[in-house]
């Protein structure tokens, strides 16, 4: 997920993290990469239904954008569902881990800037980014390109992190206390954004928010003891969604 930043005044993201993972982002329990996992399990069926709901022609097969793909936990899992896709990183590791666990082989990974993605304008029926947005130095500047690159009509969804106290203690200080491997600086809690300023943004790219919902880890799940005593996130560890937008959200907006 790496890009180059602009701004050098705020603490830097640790986006090299991703570089070093390899084979872990799909097997790693003493890291916090083992959350994002247990957080796709939760959001991608999610954005899978709300596709074929709301897609503007559900009848083809439709041009997906995964940006920020990672190991590709999105963009695998909707090209095994008939999506085209097309995945873009700076990671160039992350990319090669992707590829291997693309069942498909059908995904197109490609190494790119989200701040001048390689696209001609109105590419994409669909474009995704999760967990991306809070290690960018200018999301507004990727959120111009995703404008770009939709097509009239077409789906953006979004997830990230809120800028407030209890997502610093949760997304932040909590990883770093108890979860084994977490870097220093994995998150920042100045990259993350407001709701109202991400709808803001997307408003003024003629960008329409259809919904936004919060995610948070279940509360009451044994795992958690694990991670407090051992450091180890346990594949039962589970989401939840939440009326509340405190921790982290999930949204969807439509071009024009």
């Amino acid at each position: 997920m790496p890009i180059e930043f602009l701004d050098r005044r705020k603490p830097v993201v640790n986006n090299e993290y991703y570089n070093d993972l390899a084979e872990r982002w799909y097997t790693a329990q003493d890291d916090p990469i083992a959350l994002l996992r247990a957080e796709a399990s939760l959001r991608n069926p999610w954005i899978l239904r709300k596709i074929r709901e709301l897609a503007p022609d559900p009848g083809r097969p439709l041009q997906a954008l995964d940006v920020g793909c990672g190991g590709g936990f999105l963009s695998n899992f909707l090209a095994k569902e008939g999506l085209s896709v097309t995945g873009i990183d700076l990671s160039e590791s992350s990319l090669a881990i992707a590829r291997r666990k693309d069942e498909t082989q059908s995904v197109i990974y490609v190494r790119a800037n989200a701040y001048e993605m390689p696209f001609e304008n109105e590419s994409f029926d669909v474009v995704t980014s999760t967990d991306f947005l809070e290690h960018v130095e200018d999301p507004k500047r990727v959120l111009r390109e995703v404008a770009r690159c939709l097509k009239t009509g077409g789906l953006f969804f979004f997830h990230t992190f809120s800028r407030t106290m209890l997502a610093n203690l949760l997304a932040i200080k909590s990883l770093e206390w108890f979860v084994k491997n977490t870097p220093k600086n994995l998150h920042v809690i100045d990259y993350f954004i407001k709701p109202r300023d991400l709808i803001h943004w997307l408003d003024e790219l003629d960008l329409e928010t259809i919904e936004v919902r919060g995610i948070r880890p279940v509360i009451f799940q044994w795992p958690i003891l694990k991670i407090l005593m051992e450091g180890i996130v346990d594949p039962a560890f589970r989401f939840t969604w939440t009326r509340s937008l405190q921790v982290s959200y999930l949204g969807i907006a439509r071009k024009g």
